[in-house]
This record gives C-alpha cells, structure tokens and sequence, in this order.
C-alpha cells in the first residue's frame, strides 16, 4: 500500500504541539490505558518475535500458529485452516452485537534493511522460481497483529466493559489481495456468523505515531491488474516495412493509455494507469512478433472501474487494428474493490476514538489509491470502517526529508507509542460497539 498524502503533515504537527508527544488523555486505573501502560512490555517481545520471523503469503504456517496460541491461551475458541492459513477466534460473552476484528499476517518479498536488532534475517524460496528472496515485514502486518493481540487480551480480560461476540479474524495473503476472499468463500461469515460490524487498522509511514487517521466514504481504491499482448510480425529490424512491429504498437499504447484518465474520465472523479512492466523482443536488430504490457488501474467508484476497462480494451483493438495487426489479448486480473467506510458507523466511532486519545490525535484525511482486501468484507449488511494508525516517532519522522514508504525496506514503525495508540484505539472502537447502547 502506498500513501503519499504530504497534505496529512501540518496538520500532524500541530497535533503534537497542543496534546504533547505520547500524552495519554484522562487515564484512570480500570481504563485502557492504564491496563495498557502494564501490558505493554508483554507485547513488545511478541512484536519483536513477528518482525523477526516474516513469511510471504500463502505461506503463513508458523504466524497463524503462533497468533492461534496467543488467542487460546485467553480463552478464546479458535479455528485455524480458515480459507489456508486463515485463524478465527470467536470471543461470546452474552448476548449483544457481533463485532468482527480483523488483522493481516503475511510478509513480503523484502530484504530488510532497517539495520534493527531484531531486524528479518528470513531468505525463502521465491515463489517466482528465480533462486531466493528476503523476507520483510515492510508493510506493518507485525504491528497488526501485535494490535490485535493486546486488543484480544483487554476484552478477554474484561468481559464486564462489553456485550456480545467478538470475531478476532487473522488473515493471509492481503498482499496477494487473495486471503480475504479465501476465507469467505471458505464460510467465514457462514460458519461463525455473519458480524454486525468490521473493523480494522493499518499503519501509516506517513502520519506521526500517537495520531489515527480517518475517512469516511472511499478511503482506499478499486484496483485490477492489466495483462496486454499486443502482436505482429517479426523479422530483421533493417527491413521494417516487411513486419509488423508490436514494440512500436506498445509505445503508442503506452500513450494512448494516459489520454483515458486525462480525457474521458469525469475531472472530479480519481483514477489511475500505470504502466509498470514492458517487455518484447530478444536482440537488437530483431522485430519481435509480440509484447507484453502489465499496467495497475485504480479508481473510487463502480462505474469509472468499468470505464477504465473498457476504455483499455478499446485503446489496445484500435492501435491493433490502425497497424494492420491481430487483436490483442487484454486480461484483467487480481481486481479488489475499493474500501467504502460506512458513514455511520465512522460517526458512531471516530467521537469514542478521540474521547480515548484526545480530539486533536483523531484527524480525518484524505483518500489515497491504495487498495486493500478488507473491503471484501463488507456487504449491504455488513458495514466496515479501516483507520491508519500513524507509526514513526515524530521526532524521527521531521527527520526525514520524505516519509519512509511502506513496502521499503527501510521502513519500521516505533513500536511503543504505535501499539499503545492502536490498541487503545482499538479497544475503544470495540467497547463502543459492544455497548449495551448499540442499536443494531
């Protein structure tokens, strides 16, 4: 997931300049906070441990054991092998809404160069076959989990706070975009009941740790991946007049491409074409007779989604056919569709966000076109909300002279004051909705 919301930055200094940099907002002895101050140094080691041990997706055996064990030893009755490597905690306690809370495991193909203590040392197989790849947290899922654990122990612990059940959801393959669809075509919402609510965090390289970030509406993009072969016929680059030359049909595809968002799509609207990897031919002086283009699009809404596609096809059969050339093979793949945070559910929770950290650590910001496959929990009865959860020291982060991206291998979040502003977001978001008061 990239964020590059720069605008975020002002306002998040701002934030520290009023509350202070890790100050804590009313803490009494039976709050959250409190609880949290002593459980703290119990989760560091869990977080360490995960950042040290990272597996790719698909692939996330030891992870979902070890998150397995965390969630039994609280009580809680756990599944595991849920749609893969997929682990259910299902919390009961009395009768009241169904909250489901969810957190990714998996890791990526990184090789982490953060120079930490406990820094990922993992070399694996690459999945692509090309010899071995590092491993690397690069995209906060340690946190995640971590979060999710200290959450699970707060309500598991405090079954007098809350009513209702709780689904503690671990998930595979959110890089991939295939764990979630895994485990709900694999009966999650069938088999342990279908949640009056989902929620979920994510880390922000880009947002002060000690500060969550909000929108309501669209917060992450529509995503598909694009798959051209244009074709033509090949033969020796001194006699082009005798081929069909599909490198010279890419460029002109390439172009043509950016004409869809610059010149079709409504100026209101949001989208992006990315062309990410070209690749055709062999040698210097050869034509070849095909080339493949691989290129992301992203968008907010539905109907631009379909736009986009089409507009795509269109472009590739139309360059195709002004050649003289086959039609192209055009392939959409790996689409998700955009996070839509629920309007009343992020008004029922963003006030019990802020009354536990303070107004001014709660900012709403902007959209950004990333993507994630939570939104495929979402349905017309199941409203989801997903905040970010700022991650690098303030101090460290007016450092840099750009925030750190995720999926770098530089980037690691400040675990202390990232998890204790989760977890107490968290469980806030939690009591809220486990509340005698919920009307749902």
């Amino acid at each position: 997931m990239r964020t590059s919301v720069c605008g975020w930055m002002g306002r998040a200094w701002s934030v520290f300049l009023v509350v202070g940099a890790f100050g804590l907002v009313d803490a009494r002895a039976d709050d959250p906070q409190a609880w949290l101050q002593k459980e703290l140094p119990r989760l560091l080691p869990l977080y360490q441990h995960l950042h040290a041990h990272p597996e790719l997706s698909l692939h996330e055996r030891e992870t979902a054991a070890r998150i397995a064990r965390e969630l039994k030893e609280l009580g809680i009755e756990v599944t595991t092998g849920v749609g893969g490597h997929g682990v259910v905690g299902v919390l009961k306690n009395g009768n009241g809404p169904r909250l489901l809370i969810r957190t990714d495991m998996d890791a990526l193909p990184v090789v982490e160069q953060t120079g930490l203590p406990y820094a990922s040392k993992v070399k694996t197989a690459d999945p692509a076959g090309d010899g071995q790849v590092g491993v690397m947290h690069a995209c906060g899922h340690d946190i995640h989990m971590t979060n999710f654990v200290g959450v699970a122990r707060y309500l598991a612990s405090h079954r007098d706070a809350w009513k209702g059940t709780v689904l503690f959801v671990a998930q595979p393959a959110e890089e991939k975009g295939l764990g979630a669809k895994a485990m709900l075509k694999d009966g999650l919402y069938q088999r342990f009941g279908k949640p009056d609510y989902a929620i979920a965090l994510h880390v922000a390289s880009n947002l002060p740790a000690g500060v969550i970030g909000y929108r309501s509406g669209y917060a992450l993009a529509n995503v598909d991946s694009c798959d051209i072969t244009v074709f033509g016929r090949g033969g020796h680059g001194a006699f082009p007049h005798t081929t069909v030359d599909p490198i010279v049909q890419a460029a002109q595809l390439v172009l043509a491409l950016q004409t869809i968002v610059a010149r079709e799509v409504d100026p209101v609207e949001s989208a992006v074409i990315s062309v990410g990897s070209i690749h055709g031919g062999t040698k210097h002086n050869i034509i070849p007779d095909r080339c493949h283009l691989q290129a992301t699009i992203r968008s907010y809404s539905p109907k631009v989604r379909e736009q986009l596609k089409e507009a795509i096809v269109r472009k590739a059969e139309g360059i195709a056919a002004s050649m003289g050339a086959p039609k192209p093979k055009v392939e959409f793949s790996e689409g998700l569709p955009a996070v839509y945070n629920d309007p009343a559910l992020v008004d029922r929770v963003v006030p019990a966000l802020q009354r536990a950290l303070g107004q001014n650590r709660v900012m709403a910001v902007p959209p950004v076109m990333g993507a994630e496959d939570f939104a495929l929990y979402r349905t017309d009865d199941v409203p989801i909300f997903m905040f970010w959860l700022g991650s690098v020291a303030p101090k460290r982060l007016k450092a840099m002279e750009a925030p750190i991206s995720l999926h770098s291998p530089f980037y690691y979040p400040d675990p202390e004051p990232t998890l204790q502003t989760g977890i107490t977001a968290m469980t806030a978001a939690a009591l809220e909705l486990l509340s005698e008061k919920s009307d749902r």
